[in-house]
This record gives C-alpha cells, structure tokens and sequence, in this order.
C-alpha cells in the first residue's frame, strides 16, 4: 500500500506529494472540490488545515480523505506550467 510521507501546499489547491517509494508529484485538488462538504475547502484557511492521516492518506479535519493508493496511481500530476 501507498502512503505519503511529506506534502508542502503550493497555493491555488496545488499539494506536492511525495509517498514511500520515492515517487513525487504535484496534485491540483480543485477540481474534488466545492460540492457537498468539500465546497467549505474552497476557503484557502480551511483548504491548508490538510494532514497526513493515520492510513497514510490526506485529510481534513472535515472528514474529506484521500486514499493514498488513489492519489498514487490515478489522480495525474500537473506540472506547475500547467497550473
């Protein structure tokens, strides 16, 4: 199973993410967000509140969590050109 290690929040919902086996890369969480209980996450206070959780996924204090296998292999990564 994955897990992430680090992550550093680059602003405007970018979130650098390394996990276990080294791999990095830099997710754009924009487009999960603002239905529901996630549109509170649009607020960039509550965006940064992200944590690493004990399953080794993100989290929010909210309840929103991102498994660390998803993130890993089918969330694409965007390059900061791009963002």
């Amino acid at each position: 199973m994955n897990q992430v290690k680090n992550f550093r929040l680059l602003g405007d919902y970018l979130i650098w993410i390394m996990f276990q086996d080294g791999i990095e890369k830099v997710v754009d969480f924009k487009p999960f967000l603002g239905r529901g209980f996630t549109a509170e996450l649009l607020v960039p206070e509550r965006f940064s509140e992200v944590y690493i959780e004990e399953g080794g996924g993100l989290a929010w204090p909210n309840g929103y969590d991102f498994c660390p296998n998803y993130l890993h292999d089918y969330v694409p990564a965007v390059s900061l050109r791009e963002a």
